[in-house]
């Protein structure tokens, strides 16, 4: 059974894409170990890069020229300073040349050395990608790799996408397994996931990676509500995080993140202002996402800013005085949910659509927060089957490739589902429910299968498609 850790569905990255960015950056990173073990990284003065399918019909949009020559540079997306992330690429197209893994200047030229096989898909997943390394024109190696969602990278010829392989105390693969191991210990389902994550790290590790974890959600969703003006790649899309925050809080001051948190926590709000609030977070954060900023994927890039934004909520309006450890329970939740889904289906909107993102997501901030709410075992399994049924054959239409519109919005409106399921599942009882967790699961599956390619990441159809904005000329 694959071992999968809370801290491979919850990965510190750069946007603006999981699979389009972050995947194709570690790729490159992977290739350049396998030149090195080799011993032919300084023998390499050429490097070719063939993207296939999804990467090469929204690659650019995406940023995926940009994210493999970081990676062929060396650069970690997990420390590198984010305004790195514009500027290598840029003087790498000026100058035709490119530091590969930081130590030895080879030529390259992304107009002729990145090839975008747009009518061609490699044979296991949309997002394939193939790197080749030369010395005066004589191949050296190269490597096949699938970026098949979340930041995860499968190369051809092998299966195993996790951390490592160990021996889990408490295996799971299906809803229905996780529920028999609560049953059997009388754990929380944190409380399980805990003691499975102990086999990978220590836990003063794991409580320091997601506190990690946290600072990034925190940081994003504190330089999205404070940063003006447009985002790039063309469509012009305003940042509206900054204008909702400053009408919300109407002339409040603060210097720091805790102040800001203190001054949203000491108002008054109606219902609506606080839905505003909700929207707000989650629409920070992929503001700051689409800018290349440093965010988490949780599950995937492009769906990064609906669980900050839940817990944003949980902390500000449900429990004002949670301490860090409910931060840490809801984060080991939402990551063992998101694992059944990539276990079961798919975390991939290449594959998937974007019920594959957002609607994964929402389910994961569901069930986190029915727990930090007091619901059962079932009732918590429970919020994330809600969430999830009502995002089946959500498309992924991203209007020129870029991870905007109407990703953007989508976050928002996972977010407000996510709080939704929970709140019914609450109040509601299992035993009753008729459709299960592992059910969803599995019809997700197979609406991802009968979904038409062209609404799989492709923005080739639906709001890519229809409306009505002139495209650059190429």
């Amino acid at each position: 059974m694959e071992a999968i850790s809370v801290f491979d569905m919850l990965k510190i990255g750069v946007g603006p894409s999981s699979s389009h960015t972050l995947g194709p950056w570690r790729a490159a990173l992977l290739f350049l170990e396998q030149l090195e073990q080799n011993k032919q990284l300084v023998a390499c003065d050429t490097i070719m890069v063939e993207l296939y399918g999804s990467l090469a019909l929204t690659g650019k949009g995406h940023g995926t020229d940009i994210a493999i020559m970081m990676g062929l540079c060396g650069k970690d997306p997990v420390t590198v300073p984010v305004d790195q992330v514009t500027k290598i690429p840029e003087q790498i197209q000026q100058t035709k040349k490119l530091l590969l893994a930081g130590t030895s200047w080879i030529s390259f030229d992304p107009s002729i050395d990145i090839i975008l096989h747009m009518s061609e898909s490699l044979p296991l997943h949309a997002n394939g990608m193939r790197l080749l390394a030369f010395r005066q024109k004589e191949l050296l190696h190269q490597g096949t790799y699938y970026s098949i969602g979340g930041g995860f990278v499968q190369q051809e010829g092998s299966t195993d996408t996790s951390t490592s392989k160990v021996q889990l105390p408490y295996p799971i693969r299906h809803a229905k397994q996780l529920i028999q191991h609560c049953q059997t210990t009388s754990f929380t389902i944190s409380e399980v996931v805990m003691r499975n994550e102990l086999q990978w790290r220590s836990a003063e590790a794991v409580l320091d990676a997601f506190e990690d974890i946290w600072q990034v959600m925190l940081s994003s969703m504190y330089r999205g509500c404070h940063t003006q003006g447009i985002l790039p790649g063309g469509l012009d899309v305003s940042r509206r995080a900054f204008g909702i925050n400053q009408k919300l809080l109407q002339g409040s001051t603060y210097d720091n993140i805790l102040e800001w948190m203190a001054c949203i926590k000491n108002r008054d709000y109606r219902f609506s202002d606080i839905m505003k609030w909700i929207g707000c977070f989650a629409m920070a954060v992929n503001e700051e996402n689409a800018n290349f900023g440093r965010i988490v994927t949780a599950p995937t890039n492009g769906a990064s800013g609906v669980i900050p934004a839940v817990i944003m909520y949980y902390l500000l309006f449900e429990n004002p005085t949670a301490d860090r450890a409910k931060i840490y329970q809801f984060l080991l939740v939402a990551g063992e949910v998101g694992s059944l889904f990539k276990k079961g289906s798919t975390i991939s909107a290449a594959m998937g659509g974007c019920q594959a993102e957002i609607g994964v997501s929402s389910a994961m901030a569901a069930a986190a927060l029915c727990e930090l709410l007091g619901g059962s075992v079932d009732q918590v399994l429970m919020a994330a089957e809600i969430a999830m049924e009502h995002h089946l054959g959500l498309t992924c239409d991203p209007v020129q490739g870029l991870v905007q519109v109407p990703c953007i919005e989508r976050n928002s409106m996972g977010a407000i589902k996510a709080i939704n399921a929970a709140k019914i599942a609450i109040e509601s009882d299992p035993s009753k429910a008729k459709i299960s967790l592992d059910a969803v699961i599995k019809t997700m599956l197979h609406t991802a299968e009968d979904m038409n390619h062209k609404y799989k990441e492709t923005s080739q159809g639906g709001l890519a498609v229809n409306i009505a904005i002139s495209l650059p000329e190429c």
